[in-house]
């Protein structure tokens, strides 16, 4: 029941099919109550929409539901907030939410009502069902029988996965075999590892990044080694700096796409023996695109436009990504520019040597390209950084 004006006004049970949820804020210029503000609501809507969208007909027919009223007051002021809960369609809700917008006052003051947003409740409890759904299948969910002949499988993982061991200073993964096998197989990381264990492989070890540990470096000397990686562009990457820092003698790759952890034993047998020596490699690259080739022809034009304009100059180039001049500097201070500065430079063109300092900064900026004269006495060149020389232009 609703008091109003003194009578009563039956309303039905609130209906569990409701839609929508109308949430809106009442700011009134005097003291008001709630039994005020709902009186305000019928009184000043009664017959403004016809009788199909009268208010007091829709709570008797369980369309509209109990008016939730909440209000307080300070400084002389009401504030409050009001929910409207709706059965009705989409459209006939947003009529009703507007019909609020047009009471002017509660009582003897005035009044101002504004909506705030209107509330999808099915869609509020979808996901609502979705997220404990998700705690019921991550909690209340019984593991399932382990089958009887997966537990020889699961015993026999559970042991090959105890074999990893942490090998060298930087306790790199893997196998119990590494010391005593005259030939090793390295790999990118710890799962590489198990996967090559649980299928009876156990002279491996990982590389666990793309800054090849000492220890690698130091076996590769002793021992025949394949390098086994990735068929994906990360598993380039570090062939790339292996092929720099290690004595590789043959590389193997997964198909392309798939990492070596992924691998099946049939896959794995496959690979190994299809494995290249590391002097062939040249003979069987990846065939590229004929769009890379002809990106790749169009920026080598574009440098080498640079080159001959810094040629015999000694100044040197910062170039942004589409290889536009961002600043043109001596040389000689080109590696306080590049410590000093944050410009986004992508490529350096310079009437210089490619000195070890200059590349290891143009790795620290992240500086894609250097182009000098010619290479200097450089140890280490990391595989983020492009090095061309004017001979090669």
């Amino acid at each position: 029941m609703i008091e109003y004006n003194g009578g009563v006004i039956p309303m039905k049970a609130p209906s569990d099919t409701t839609k929508y949820l109308i949430h809106a804020e009442i700011v009134a210029d005097g003291v008001v109550e709630r039994p005020d503000v709902v009186g305000a609501i019928f009184g000043q809507t009664e017959g403004l929409l016809g009788e199909d969208l009268d208010l007091r007909e829709l709570q008797k027919t369980g369309r509209i539901g109990r008016i939730e009223v909440k209000v307080e007051s300070r400084g002389g002021k009401s504030f409050g907030e009001i929910k409207v809960p709706s059965s009705l369609d989409k459209i006939e809700t947003a009529i009703l939410a507007a019909a609020l917008e047009t009471i002017e006052r509660v009582g003897p003051c005035s009044a101002k009502i504004r909506i705030l947003k209107i509330e999808d409740v099915r869609a509020s409890k979808r996901r609502k069902i979705v997220e404990r759904a998700k705690d019921i299948l991550r909690d209340l969910f019984e593991e399932p029988e382990i089958e009887s002949e997966k537990i020889a499988d699961l015993v026999r993982q559970a042991v090959r996965a105890e074999e990893v061991i942490e090998y060298g200073e930087e306790k790199l993964p893997a196998g119990p075999a590494v010391d005593e096998s005259d030939a090793i197989i390295v790999v990118e990381g710890r799962a590489d590892v198990l996967n090559l264990l649980r299928h009876g492989i156990k002279n491996v070890i990982a590389v666990e990044g793309t800054n090849i540990p000492k220890t690698i470096a130091e076996l590769s000397k002793k021992k025949t080694v394949t390098a086994f990686l990735d068929g994906d562009r990360g598993g380039d990457l570090i062939l790339k700096e292996l092929l720099q820092v290690a004595d590789i003698d043959y590389v193997a790759r997964a198909p392309e796409g798939k990492g070596v952890e992924d691998l099946t034993q049939k896959e794995i047998v496959k690979s190994l023996r299809n494995k290249v020596p590391v002097e062939q490699l040249h003979l069987v690259r990846r065939e590229v695109p004929k769009e890379k080739v002809e990106e790749k022809q169009d920026t080598l034009l574009e440098l080498k436009k640079h080159k001959q304009d810094v040629e015999g100059r000694l100044v040197a180039k910062l170039l942004d990504k589409n290889l536009n001049v961002i600043k043109e500097v001596p040389v000689r201070d080109l590696v306080k520019v590049l410590k000093t500065n944050n410009m986004k430079v992508s490529s350096i063109v310079f009437d210089g040597v490619i000195t070890q300092r200059v590349i290891d900064l143009a790795a620290k900026k992240d500086i894609s390209c250097l182009v000098g004269v010619r290479l200097g006495s450089v140890v280490k060149i990391p595989t983020s950084v492009r090095i061309i020389t004017f001979d090669e232009l």
